[in-house]
């Protein structure tokens, strides 16, 4: 069963320029974040991340980057702050 966290908060990011296409942050993804297309990676499901590193830590090249734990954890605070439902779209200047 895929699990999907809060809808745009994770801050994975790709810079496909940078990618060799060696799939290693999509061995390692415990949620099929990834796939390999053209033999780059593309980001097909961004809402699964659960924000672990473990594609980062895996990327010979740092064409990926997470700073693990941040988009859920800023999504919730900001939820509880506004007393609204946990989002990180920043309009309300409470989040990162």
């Amino acid at each position: 069963m895929k699990h999907t966290y809060l809808k745009d908060v994770t801050t994975l990011s790709l810079d496909s320029d940078k990618c060799v296409g060696c799939a290693m942050c999509e061995t390692v993804c415990p949620h099929a974040v990834f796939e390999t297309l053209e033999n780059k990676i593309v980001i097909i499901d961004k809402d699964s991340c659960m924000e672990c590193g473990a594609c980062a830590l895996n990327c010979p090249t740092d064409a990926l980057a997470v700073n693990p734990g941040t988009g859920c954890a800023a999504a919730f605070i900001a939820g509880w702050i506004s007393g609204g439902e946990p989002s990180c779209d920043c309009s309300d200047g409470l989040c990162c």
